[in-house]
């Protein structure tokens, strides 16, 4: 396994898996580096868009430059990859998910892979997209791992 995390170069047509899902600011769980953790045995590359050099304090407008190449970088890295794992974490609002979330349903959805536990706020509405765009859902990371081990 490999990390990719911003800015570095983003591979095309490699085994690979995009982690969306809940930072909200650095106040999310890190559960990137858990799904790492899973994946070390094997040969997928991660795209893993949470930034270690993350400054809180950036202005959040296409403007500046820091904030607008990561999040160009995010949107490259989500079309590159072959799958992709959401994870919406209980206790987050996580609208940078959601839109990501969006952003692939309909256009992607077989490269989705969905963990949304009881206690998220919008977890029916992420329940009935998922359903309606036949999207595997699962309850836990571990699970949505597993599936990913036997996707290719």
């Amino acid at each position: 396994m490999k990390v990719i995390k911003p800015l570095d170069w983003i591979p095309l047509g490699v085994k690979s898996v995009f982690l969306s899902g809940s930072i909200e600011m650095g106040m999310a769980e890190d559960w990137q580096s858990s799904v790492e953790r899973l994946l070390k045995d094997t040969d997928w590359i991660v795209f893993n868009p949470r930034r270690d050099d993350w400054d809180s304090s950036w202005e959040q407008k296409i403007t500046n430059t820091e904030f607008c190449n990561q999040v160009i970088w995010e949107l490259k890295a989500l079309e590159a990859a072959e799958k992709i794992i959401v994870y919406f974490s209980p206790g987050t609002k996580s609208p940078i998910t959601l839109l990501e979330f969006g952003l692939i349903v309909g256009k992607n959805s077989e490269k989705l892979i969905v963990v949304c536990p009881e206690g998220f706020w919008r977890k029916g509405n992420i329940d009935i997209v998922s359903d309606r765009y036949n999207i595997k859902q699962v309850a836990t990371l571990e699970e949505a791992v597993e599936i990913l081990k036997r996707s290719l």
